[in-house]
């Protein structure tokens, strides 16, 4: 009869139950998303490689191009402890654009426009609950818009080219929910040097080559929906 009090004030108001465990956040799954941000980059040493052409093998100068880009993205993510495997794929469209004047020739401009960048790449990470800090890389494609013009006739030639390269990147992801996240990211990437054909617009003009070095920077932030 005695203990019958002790045992009851153990199970009365003044009793506490053990506190939940938090279950560990984890990064495994797939997701889908959109993104938004700036390319700036260098189209450069446009050589002449017009055989028999005037300043065969020379640089007819380069230029910046800078402009926005927009896209979407696609991957899946594996959490082993603490490291994140992830293979992404993305592609966006873009608006940058630039131009030089020849520092060879009298009245002549060339211009260029990345319409497109798309890439795959792999990505490794440490995450810190529902912070991912990565980085990646792997192969990017380029498309691009070139022209040449001169001050008496305008538009006098034009080509487009997708060209291959690679790309390296870092970035940090913050899942909001278990079901969205954001991230906030910076690539660079090199397209190498690469002979481009440029068409005549004009009648009596020759087809004219030239090789030219495409580098790009994107910074870009974005949305994902992760299942």
């Amino acid at each position: 009869m005695l203990a019958s009090p002790a045992i009851s004030a153990d199970l009365g108001p003044f009793s506490y139950a053990p506190a939940p465990v938090a279950a560990a956040w984890d990064w495994t799954g797939c997701y889908f998303g959109g993104q938004v941000g700036g390319l700036w980059g260098r189209s450069d040493k446009w050589i002449v490689r017009t055989p028999g052409g005037d300043f065969y093998g020379q640089s007819l100068g380069g230029h910046d191009v800078n402009g926005g880009i927009g896209g979407v993205q696609a991957g899946c993510d594996y959490q082993l402890d603490g490291i994140v495997l992830g293979l992404q794929g993305d592609y966006g469209w873009a608006d940058a654009k630039g131009s030089h004047a020849s520092t060879k020739e009298f009245g002549v401009s060339y211009h260029s426009q990345v319409e497109a960048v798309a890439s795959v790449t792999g990505r490794i990470g440490h995450p810190w609950n529902r912070l991912l800090g990565y980085v990646k890389g792997g192969a990017a494609w380029e498309r691009d818009h070139y022209s040449a013009s001169t001050i008496r006739t305008g538009t006098a030639y034009t080509a487009t080219d997708t060209r291959p390269g690679w790309t390296v990147g870092i970035g940090g992801e913050y899942a909001i929910t278990r079901s969205l996240s954001v991230f906030l990211e910076y690539d660079y990437y090199d397209f190498g040097t690469k002979k481009v054909r440029l068409k005549p617009k004009l009648d009596g003009l020759p087809t004219a080559f030239v090789s030219i070095r495409e580098t790009a920077n994107i910074v870009r932030a974005g949305l994902n929906l992760r299942f």
